[in-house]
């Protein structure tokens, strides 16, 4: 029995997220049974974090326990010949017993994405959100975000359905900058609550548009106003970027060269 490490992209335009569910099709499902071709027995996977359905992730992390002769290091081909497209193994290898993908994480970092052009994108439609109204201050979104680095309990940004026992996560830091008419929100935090960062995103872009001042996007999350905080951003945005760890496993290195900063010349 041996303990291996992947290293995760997928699509999840057509996924219901990543965690097994009834009557839906999930990234976890689609990837145990393809362990299950392998190995003719059931094996069971961990990630780093659990994706929503429609959200992407560019260096998820996922680990698994198996009785199979085939290498640590081999996994990746032998899945990517099993799986969708949509599905793609970055790296694959052996780890400890005592190393978790979830648990040993020390930070998971998530990016939103914000289409700011006026004109529509096909290239990126599906990774972005095309939020085209008005020019969006990413410097007043920035400003209104900076309060929320910490430990702080961010009830007014979690989605009902939520299992968790406490509302309270540790904001590592917040990042927001404009790439010619792209914005990216970048997240990272110890943990994330349910629907936490299109929460975020939707209250920031608020902000942004000035429809509503930085002092009441405070006022909503300190004060725990979950009834305020109604704009939710669309799943297409988000990207699960990477989970960093006290040792990087990976040979490949976990940062942002996974998700690709796309540049847009003339669309504004």
């Amino acid at each position: 029995m041996k303990r291996v490490a992947l290293l995760v992209q997928y699509n999840g335009s057509n996924f219901s997220g990543w965690q097994r569910q009834k009557n839906a099709t999930t990234i976890q499902e689609i990837l145990e049974k393809a362990l299950f071709e392998i190995s003719h027995n059931y094996v069971k996977t961990f990630a780093a974090g659990r994706t929503d359905a429609g959200v992407h992730a560019s260096g998820q992390v996922v680990h698994f326990d198996i009785d199979c002769v085939i290498p640590g290091n081999r996994y990746s081909d032998v899945l990517n010949n099993l799986l969708p497209s949509s599905i793609r193994i970055l790296e694959s290898v052996e780890v400890k017993d005592s190393w978790h993908a979830c648990y040993s994480a020390m930070y998971r970092h998530y990016r939103y994405v914000i289409n700011n052009s006026k004109f529509p994108n096909l290239f990126i439609n599906n990774w972005s959100w095309h939020r085209y109204q008005k020019d969006l201050d990413e410097g007043l979104m920035l400003n209104a975000s900076k309060n929320m680095e910490g430990e702080h309990d961010f009830f007014a940004f979690q989605k009902s359905g939520s299992n968790r026992t406490t509302s309270i996560t540790k904001i590592k830091n917040i990042d927001i900058k404009r790439v010619e008419d792209l914005i990216l929100v970048d997240i990272k935090a110890t943990g994330f609550l349910y629907g936490m960062v299109r929460l975020i995103v939707g209250q920031l872009v608020l902000v942004g548009e000035k429809k509503i001042s930085p002092e009441i996007f405070k006022d909503r999350w300190v004060n725990k106003k979950k009834n305020d905080v109604k704009e939710s951003a669309p799943a297409k945005g988000l990207c699960f970027v990477n989970a960093v760890y006290e040792e990087n496993v990976f040979k490949m290195i976990n940062n942002n060269d996974f998700f690709p900063v796309f540049l847009i010349k003339g669309f504004s």
